[in-house]
């Protein structure tokens, strides 16, 4: 019986052993399967496995984020009496719940277990490590040692990874001492944690000894570890070095290195060092990884190629929210708006579910677009999906509704954001002030400082915009002074600055704030130039500009675009040949905005030959260009010529808009062409359907006017759908002064003066029009009107260029240095003009009430043909004198002007404050038509 026993015995011992080892393997095989499922099913039932079963069941539990099923597997050991507190297991259950997040059960394990041993404390560091919960690393990790346990390299790496994470340089140093008096720091696997530490710690060198140190124990970790700290500190040039040297020595990339790499090709645009890494990893036969693709869209998308982003992403297997937001942020990132409302239509379509990135991306391309039908689609969507209540989603929503230029919807948005930001704050102000409600603007400021949202530089910048739109100079130096008290002024806030109070017409306050400012950059000098354009300073615009120059900053487009808009102003043409020839020698492309600027320069100049060569010149024409060319032709009374333009703007399917009617318009009235105006007013109404403006109808009033029907200008005047400007009526009182009708020109006074009070301009042109009816009283009660208010007329000035010297003149001016000189070649033409060309002195011009000699001498005095007289001294044969005016030529002064190119053989051109004549060979270009 005994023996019986024993034998049954034996035999249930090897039948249970290879049960065990029959799972065993089974539940090997299970888990190097990744099969979780199958590997619970091998689990026996009478019986518990080998402790190596557990562990990797455990194992596969963590890599797969199984918490539920490591739950099941805990109570299975549970029910072990020989198992339950088997430490090793209690390890593993540990590092389980850490990996799989579960935190307080992680804890609770740990606690309870009654012996804690170094790979205890690991798991349960690198439990909280695992789940961002970095700080709690670092104090365990102390805790650890508190009980005097010595770490080893796993629990230095993991600690060393939680201090870069927090960027716990201190504790990180401390960690990394202790890794030298252990010698653990001789281990690649902590030499690796220590230059990653290093470089989230913003220690580049630090992190760069240490990688030197390493020279031949260095493996791809320790590459991929000093390439990450290259792109942590922005050194992008220096990642691509280190990639090559890594190639030299020998070290295989892995998909760390490809990511890495990746990235600083797409920071460089270098795409293509980046194609050339897509194509060794095509040669490898292998599989993408979803990273890998995703680095490649990216880097493809941000170097211009979105073909081959979007090649890319077709080819992936497996794509996340990162693939698909990365071909949208692509579209929006090279303005392929209407694509990337596409895209996301798409993604909806395709089953995937857009996140809040998705949502930011689309809103961004719907605010470029300006379609408010869209961004009611996606702000409809995004409430939805709950994703409006996001700070980041709502803040795009804000500013995408202000692009639309839609505020009520923008504010809707502001007020129900909860939680607001400085951004939300910031992105509301500018939004009223971008949309000139400066009012709501600086309200919302008061509003924003009693919630006790800190204000930073870029809010600042925001109400100086307000504060700009308001013209308050007052409340400006409020924002400057709090700026200077609370130290926000930083160098674009004073750039800023140096702009608003140049707005505010105050330049000398932004002269002293752009010379305190140590390193000016472009945007600093271009602010003062352009600051100095605005104020009429046109002189001191380019002397600043020359001193940009030598201070050896490079002129960039915008500042090139301000210092033409002076030179313009000036009309010196020696000035716009310098600076055209700077453009070219700098291989500025003629194109755009600075194709444009020198058009419309060399148009005030007086040569409309270059401004046609320019034209010409520039290969892709906008919209604005076409304009600045049909305006140009108008101001040298070019009608036909404009029209002509006008018509080749349309003809390629650009579509005109107010401001390109209103200078084809324009053109028309400064050439007489009124059936041709008449019929492009009404064009734009009925086939453009745009709404002329009060400059479109004072167009065409002065056209009709200037050419003697003053009584169907006034009519014209009387039938207009919307309120007559000062403009029009101005136009009209021209024409009356011109064409002697008196009775309309009264009319006109009276409105002009109700509309415009303050104007000293219209109370000089009504004396005028008054004195040329011979109604003295009235012209002087005028011009004591205007006296009386305090108010000065600018007095008639001309100028003329000679070599680099601009000479200025007024009326009977005496205080140039070659003044004798210059009267008497004066009076030498004057004399020659009436013996040879029957020239004499039309004296209806002098609108003043003294004697027929008084008005002779006033005639020869006339500033113009001082400038004329000095132009005949100094510019050489052959070469066209320029003359320009403020004010409008007289007729006497253009007629004797017309004399002295047939007389002299000369080429004058004359710019005045109304257009460009051209006098040669006894004749105007002007038709007599100014």
């Amino acid at each position: 019986m005994a023996l019986s026993f024993h034998h049954h015995h034996h035999r249930h011992h090897h039948c249970r052993r290879h049960h065990h080892h029959s799972s065993s393997n089974s539940i090997d095989h299970a888990c190097k399967q990744g099969n979780l499922k199958q590997a619970f099913r091998s689990l026996p039932l009478h019986w518990p496995p080998h402790q190596h079963a557990y562990s990797s069941i455990l194992d596969l539990c963590a890599s797969e984020k199984a918490p539920f099923q490591g739950q099941q597997l805990h109570s299975h050991i549970l029910k072990s009496t020989a198992l339950r507190r088997h430490g090793f297991l209690c390890t593993k259950l540990v590092f389980m719940y850490g990996k799989c997040g579960r935190l307080l059960d992680a804890e609770k394990l740990f606690d309870e277990m009654p012996h804690r041993s170094i790979f205890a404390w690991n798991a349960l560091i690198g439990a909280y490590a695992s789940t961002n919960q970095q700080s709690l690393a670092i104090g365990s990790y102390r805790d650890m040692r508190a009980e005097g346990l010595l770490p080893d390299a796993c629990t230095l790496a993991s600690v060393l990874k939680a201090c870069g994470a927090l960027e716990d340089v201190c504790v990180g140093t401390e960690v990394h001492g202790l890794a030298i008096k252990t010698g653990l720091h001789l281990t690649g696997f902590v030499s690796n944690a220590l230059i990653a530490m290093y470089a989230k710690c913003g220690r580049f060198g630090s992190a760069r000894l240490l990688f030197d140190r390493m020279s031949a124990e260095t493996d791809v970790v320790s590459w991929n570890s000093m390439i990450s700290a290259c792109l942590k500190d922005q050194q992008f040039f220096e990642a691509l070095n280190l990639f090559r040297e890594m190639q030299k020595v020998g070290v295989s990339m892995n998909s760390y290195t490809v990511v890495g790499v990746l990235q600083a090709c797409a920071e460089l645009s270098q795409s293509k060092l980046g194609m050339e890494i897509h194509a060794s990893l095509l040669k490898n036969t292998r599989k993408l990884e979803i990273y890998e693709s995703n680095s490649l869209v990216v880097l493809y998308a941000r170097c211009g190629r979105i073909h081959n982003a979007i090649q890319v992403f077709e080819e992936m297997d497996e794509k996340d929210n990162v693939s698909w937001n990365s071909i949208l942020s692509g579209y929006v990132q090279n303005g392929l708006y209407q694509e990337s409302i596409k895209f996301f239509s798409d993604i909806i379509q395709s089953g995937f579910e857009p996140d809040q990135v998705s949502i930011i991306t689309c809103a961004s391309a719907s605010g470029r677009l300006g379609n408010f039908s869209i961004a009611k689609q996606i702000h409809a969507y995004a409430i939805k999906h709950g994703f409006s209540v996001d700070l980041q989603v709502g803040n795009t929503l804000i500013d995408m509704y202000t692009k639309c230029q839609f505020v009520n919807y923008a504010a809707n948005v502001f007020r129900e954001l909860h939680g607001k930001d400085c951004i939300s704050w910031t992105t509301m102000i500018a939004c009223y002030a971008q949309s000139s409600c400066y009012d709501k603007a600086l309200e919302l400021s008061r509003e924003m400082q009693k919630d006790g949202t800190k204000v930073d530089s870029m809010m600042i910048g925001s109400i100086l915009q307000a504060c700009s739109g308001l013209l308050c100079l007052f409340l400006l130096k409020q924002v400057h002074a709090y700026a200077i008290r609370h130290r926000l002024l930083d160098h674009v806030l004073e750039n800023t600055l140096v702009d608003v109070y140049g707005e505010c017409g105050e330049v000398d306050h932004a002269h002293r704030i752009f010379r305190t400012m140590q390193d000016k950059d472009v945007v600093t000098w271009t602010s003062m130039i352009t600051c100095y354009v605005n104020s009429g300073l046109l002189n001191e615009a380019l002397r600043l500009f020359e001193d940009m120059v030598a201070s050896n900053v490079e002129p960039d487009a915008v500042s090139l675009i301000s210092v033409l808009a002076a030179v313009a102003g000036l009309s010196s043409f020696t000035k716009g040949k310098e600076i055209h020839g700077f453009t070219y020698r700098r291989w500025i492309e003629t194109t755009g905005t600075i194709g444009s600027s020198l058009v419309d320069m060399y148009a005030r100049c007086g040569d409309i030959e270059k401004s046609t060569k320019v034209f010409d010149s520039v290969r892709r024409k906008d919209l604005i260009l076409w304009t600045t060319m049909i305006n140009a032709s108008g101001l040298h009374g070019r009608g036909e010529e404009a029209i002509g333009f006008f018509t080749g703007l349309n003809e390629i399917g650009i579509v005109p808009d107010h401001v390109a009617f209103l200078a084809l318009l324009y053109a028309c009235s400064h050439s007489g062409l009124i059936d041709e105006g008449k019929y492009y007013l009404e064009k734009m109404i009925s086939e453009y359907e745009l709404e002329p403006w009060p400059e479109h109808y004072a167009c065409l009033v002065d056209l009709l006017g200037r050419s003697g029907r003053t009584e169907e200008a006034y009519e014209f005047i009387r039938l207009m759908p919307v309120e007559p400007t000062a403009a029009v009526w101005c136009a009209l009182l021209g024409a009356c002064r011109v064409h002697q009708n008196h009775e309309l020109g009264r009319i006109a006074a009276e409105k002009l003066l109700e509309l415009e009070p303050d104007n000293p301009g219209n109370y000089v042109l009504i004396s005028n029009v008054f004195a040329a009816m011979g109604n003295w009283k009235d012209a002087n009660l005028a011009r004591g009107m205007m006296k009386g208010r305090g108010l000065k007329k600018d007095p008639a000035c001309s100028w003329i260029e000679v070599g680099s010297k601009v000479h200025t003149f007024v009326a009977r001016d005496v205080s140039h240095e070659d003044s004798v000189s210059i009267y008497s070649k004066l009076a030498e033409i004057t004399e020659k003009l009436k013996k040879e060309g029957g020239y004499r002195e039309d004296t209806r011009f002098v609108l003043h009430d003294v004697t027929v000699d008084e008005k002779v001498k006033m005639l020869q005095g006339h500033s113009e043909r001082l400038a004329i007289a000095f132009g005949m001294m100094h510019v050489p044969k052959g070469t066209p004198i320029r003359v320009n005016k403020n004010l409008r030529v007289c007729g006497d002064c253009h007629e004797f002007t017309k004399l002295v190119t047939k007389v002299y053989g000369r080429e004058i051109i004359v710019r005045d404050a109304n257009r460009f004549h051209h006098f040669k060979d006894g004749s105007c270009s002007c038709r007599n038509f100014w």
